[in-house]
C-alpha cells in the first residue's frame, strides 16, 4: 500500500553530493527557454553522472528485485569504482539491452497487470539517462501533472481535485480511463515528442528507442508500449500525455489572448488570471475546462454538462488521432459530483450541499476510501494479522506485528485526507477487530511497554491499542482526517529557491570538502564504500563521530567498525568517519601510543564510551 510522501530531500541531496546540481539546474532553464539539446551524451557518460545513478538507485528498494541475470545491486557493491565507470561506458558504445523479466502482478479488479523488470545493468543505465533528461523534460511539463515527478504526490493532486470541485464550482467531470494505455504507447510517437520537448541528440534517441523494444524474456520484442518495471517509464508516460495535459489546457486556460489581461500579484507572485477568465466567460462562448493527471488517471472538470460532454467525444477523438490510444468506454464516463462519486487515486470524492452564500447553493467536499481499496485493505489487515497468529519463534512474532503496524501507519497517511476518513476505518477496524480477537484471542492485552513518543502523540489516546508480549499493535480504526496540502509554487528541484524550500540541512556541511571528497574517491575501495563516505560526511553533518569537531582535508578517516578480516563489508551501517587522530586511538595497542593521542583528544566520558565500544569491536581493551 503507498503511504503519502513528503517532499524528497535524498534525491535533491544526492545531486549535491555529486556536484551535478548546476548542471541540472542549466538544463532545466535552458528546456525553459525553449533550447534544443544536441549533446547530451557527454554529461550522461560522465563519471559523477554514473555515480549519482549507483546512488539514486541503491536506495530504491527495487534495486534488490533481479531481472533475468538474477543479479541485484548488492552484485555491483564491491566493484571497484573506476572498474564500474568503465562497465559503463563500455556498455553505452553499442547498446543492446538484456532481456526484460516480465511477472504478473493482481490488479483491484481480480485481473493482472504485467510488470517488465529490466536487469540491474540496465536499471542503471536507464537511471544515467533519466538523471539528464528529467530538468528536461520537468520544464515543458503541466503544472496539473502530478505523477512520477519530482515533489509532486497523489496529496496535491487530491487537494487539486478538491479546490476545483469546491472552491471553483465545477462539478461536471470527466472521467477518462485509457485502455491499455502503458501496453500501447506508439514507439515513434513518443520518439518525435521528445525531439519537439528539446531532446535532439541522435545517440540519446536512438539508446531510448532500443530501451522500449528491448526483448521480453518468453514473449519477444515489443512493438509498442513502454514496461512498467523499468526506471525510465514513468518519465517516458509523462511525455506521452504532456501533449494531451497542453492540448486540455489550451482550451480555456493557455487560450491565446488579443489582450494581455493577466498580472502577477505583489503578494504571493503568483499570475492572476481571473480576469482573464471572466472576459472568457463573457465575451466568448468557448467550454470552461481544467485538466488533472495523475499517470494515466485523467479527469477534466467542467461548468456546464453540455461542455464535459463535448469535451469527452472531442478528447476520446484526440487520443485515437494524436496518440493512437482507445479510451476505455466501461471505465470512462461523465459524473455529475452533485450526484455522484468520482473515483481518484483510491478516493471517491463527490459534493453536498452546505446552506447558501449570495443567494446560491454552497457545495462542499465529501471523499471517502474507495470501495475496492476499503476491501483490499481488510483482506491485507486479516492476512498480516494471520501471520501474528503462527509464528515460528518470537524474534519473527516481533517482526510480523512491526509489519503490521508499518501497514497500518502507511494506511493511515496515505488516506487521512479523506474528509470521512474516521468513518470509513471505523467500519474497516469493526472487520478487523474481529479477526484480531479470533485468531489472536487471549494474547492480546489492553497494557504493554511504554509508547514509542511517535506513537504516543498519534495514537496515545486511543482505548483501542492493544499489545502482544509487551509490544504495541497500532489501532486501525483509529485516525483523523487532515486537509490535503497543494503543492507550493516554488517547490522545484532545478531552482535555488526551489531546493531552498524543500531542504536546509546541507546548510551545516563544508560544500568544498564535501566536494573534494566526492572529486578524491579513495583509489582501490569499492563504489560502496566511497558513495557512504559522502553520506556519512553529511550524516554527521561535517564533524568527528567521536570528538564531535568538524573534520578537516587530510584529517578525514573512514573507519569499517567490522573489519573486513572479520567478516565487515563497506554497508552504510559499518562505517564511521572520524578524524585521523581518533583513527590512531581506536587501533592503539602501545600503551604510550594510547597516553598520548588520550592527552591529545581530551575525551569525556561520552566520547571514551563511544571509543571503546568502537575498541571492543576489533577485540582491543578499553582505554
Amino acid at each position: 500500500m503507498t503511504t503519502a510522501k513528503k517532499p524528497k530531500k535524498q534525491k535533491l541531496r544526492n545531486a549535491e553530493y555529486y556536484d551535478l546540481q548546476e548542471a541540472f539546474d542549466k538544463l532545466y532553464l535552458d528546456s525553459l527557454k525553449g533550447k534544443g539539446f544536441t549533446k547530451l551524451m557527454p554529461m550522461i557518460l560522465s563519471e559523477n553522472n554514473i555515480r549519482l545513478a549507483y546512488r539514486n538507485l541503491k536506495k530504491n528498494s527495487g534495486s534488490r528485485t533481479a531481472g533475468t541475470d538474477k543479479k541485484t545491486i548488492k552484485d555491483f557493491e564491491a566493484w571497484n569504482e573506476q572498474d564500474f565507470v568503465k562497465y559503463v561506458r563500455r556498455r553505452l558504445e553499442w547498446y543492446v539491452p538484456q532481456p526484460v523479466r516480465r511477472v504478473e502482478i493482481p490488479k483491484e479488479s481480480g485481473k493482472t497487470r504485467p510488470l517488465g523488470i529490466p536487469t540491474i545493468s540496465d536499471r542503471l543505465i536507464q537511471q544515467c539517462f533519466l538523471q539528464v533528461l528529467e530538468p528536461i523534460c520537468e520544464a515543458k511539463f503541466h503544472d496539473r501533472s502530478f505523477g512520477f515527478r519530482p515533489n509532486r504526490s497523489q496529496e496535491n493532486a487530491m487537494a487539486a481535485a478538491y479546490s476545483l470541485a469546491q472552491r471553483q464550482h465545477l462539478y461536471y467531470v470527466v472521467d477518462l480511463d485509457i485502455k491499455g494505455f502503458f501496453d500501447n504507447v506508439n514507439h515513434g510517437k513518443l520518439l518525435k515528442q521528445m525531439w519537439m520537448i528539446g531532446i535532439r541528440d541522435k545517440q540519446v534517441i536512438s539508446i531510448i528507442s532500443a530501451m522500449l523494444k528491448a526483448e521480453v524474456a518468453g514473449i519477444g520484442f515489443p512493438e509498442k508500449g513502454t514496461p512498467q518495471g523499468g526506471i525510465i517509464s514513468p518519465l517516458l508516460s509523462n511525455i506521452v500525455l504532456n501533449e494531451l495535459d497542453w492540448w486540455i489546457s489550451s482550451q480555456w486556460e493557455t487560450i491565446p489572448m488579443q489582450n494581455d489581461y493577466a498580472h502577477i500579484r505583489s503578494d504571493n507572485g503568483v499570475i492572476d488570471k481571473g480576469y482573464v477568465y471572466h472576459v472568457l466567460r463573457t465575451q466568448t462562448n468557448l467550454k470552461e475546462c481544467y485538466g488533472l493527471r495523475y499517470a494515466d488517471d485523467f479527469k477534466i472538470f467542467c461548468r456546464e454538462k453540455a461542455d464535459a460532454e463535448k469535451l469527452f467525444i472531442a478528447t476520446q477523438n484526440w487520443l485515437k488521432e494524436r496518440l493512437g490510444l482507445e479510451i476505455s468506454p466501461e471505465k470512462s464516463r461523465i459524473v455529475d459530483l452533485r450526484k455522484q462519486y468520482s473515483d481518484f487515486l483510491g478516493f471517491k470524492m463527490k459534493v453536498k450541499q452546505n446552506g447558501r452564500k449570495n443567494g446560491r447553493i454552497r457545495y462542499t467536499v465529501v471523499s471517502h476510501i474507495s470501495d475496492k481499496r476499503k476491501q483490499r485493505i481488510k483482506n491485507r489487515a486479516a492476512d498480516m494479522i494471520g501471520r501474528i497468529k503462527f509464528p515460528a519463534n518470537e524474534n519473527e512474532e516481533h517482526k510480523y506485528v512491526m509489519d503490521y503496524n508499518s501497514f497500518v501507519l502507511g494506511v493511515h497517511n496515505y488516506y487521512r485526507i479523506a474528509t470521512h476518513v474516521s468513518k470509513d476505518f471505523a467500519e474497516i477496524g469493526f472487520s478487523v477487530k474481529r479477526t484480531m480477537k479470533c485468531r489472536l484471542g487471549q494474547r492480546l492485552k489492553r497494557n504493554g511497554n511504554t509508547l514509542p513518543e511517535y506513537v504516543r502523540a498519534r495514537y496515545g489516546k486511543s482505548n483501542q491499542m492493544r499489545y502482544i508480549r509487551g509490544l504495541f499493535i497500532l489501532p486501525i480504526a483509529y485516525v483523523q482526517t487532515v486537509a490535503p496540502k497543494h503543492r507550493p509554487r516554488n517547490w522545484s528541484i532545478y531552482t535555488a529557491e526551489g531546493r531552498a524550500s524543500v531542504h536546509r540541512s546541507l546548510e551545516v556541511v563544508n560544500m568544498s570538502i564535501l566536494r573534494y571528497l566526492m572529486e578524491n574517491p579513495v583509489r582501490g575501495e569499492s563504489i560502496e564504500y566511497n558513495d557512504n563516505r559522502l553520506a556519512l560526511y553529511c550524516a554527521q553533518h561535517g564533524n568527528c563521530a567521536i570528538t564531535g569537531k568538524p573534520l578537516t582535508i587530510g584529517s578525514i578517516h573512514c573507519h569499517h567498525k567490522t573489519r573486513k578480516k572479520d567478516g565487515g563489508d563497506d554497508r552504510y551501517t559499518n562505517l564511521i568517519l572520524i578524524c585521523q587522530d581518533a583513527h590512531i586511538l581506536i587501533h592503539a595497542v602501545d600503551r604510550d601510543t594510547i597516553m598520548i593521542y588520550c592527552e591529545r583528544l581530551k575525551l569525556n566520558a561520552k566520547q571514551k564510551d563511544k571509543l571503546n565500544r568502537l575498541r571492543k569491536l576489533l577485540n582491543l581493551s578499553p582505554v
